[in-house]
């Protein structure tokens, strides 16, 4: 008996599908990346010519007074009680402004002299907006 060996075929890897499906995912990820274009504008930023800090004055100056006579200047405990040197914190937050409106608040248990005070510092100094803070009950 004769047996014909037929010669073995070269095995060979078909790269075609791989190739389609790489191409595929390539093009999925093209599409669904987003690509964000950043917007810039360019400024020229000003520069400083000193480097001192000006305070502006306030658009209004609130005094406050607690039941024990401390006083309060847009916020600020002063040092004590004395008329001097409350005219030397309306000076130093006004700077030199007396146009600008003025508020005075006082707690209800707050000596009236001490209210009193506060206006006539304020008045000497030439502030003519003085209004004086008050508490509306709610009639029920």
């Amino acid at each position: 008996m004769k047996l014909n060996l037929r010669p073995r075929a070269q095995p060979e890897v078909n790269l075609t599908s791989l190739i389609d499906v790489v191409f595929l995912l390539l093009i999925f990820f093209m599409v669904s990346t987003s690509f964000v274009k950043q917007s810039q504008i360019n400024i020229s930023l000003p520069e400083a010519e000193s480097t001192a800090v000006t305070e502006e004055p306030p658009e209004t100056i609130d005094i406050m007074i607690t039941e024990t006579g401390t006083y309060l200047v847009n916020g600020r405990e002063l040092i004590n009680n004395r008329a001097e040197t409350i005219r030397n914190a309306l000076q130093k937050v006004s700077v030199g402004r007396n146009d600008l409106p003025m508020t005075i608040s006082a707690d209800a248990n707050a000596k009236h002299q001490h209210v009193v005070t506060a206006m006539d510092v304020a008045g000497r100094l030439g502030f003519t907006q003085i209004s004086i803070a008050t508490v509306s009950e709610s009639v029920d």
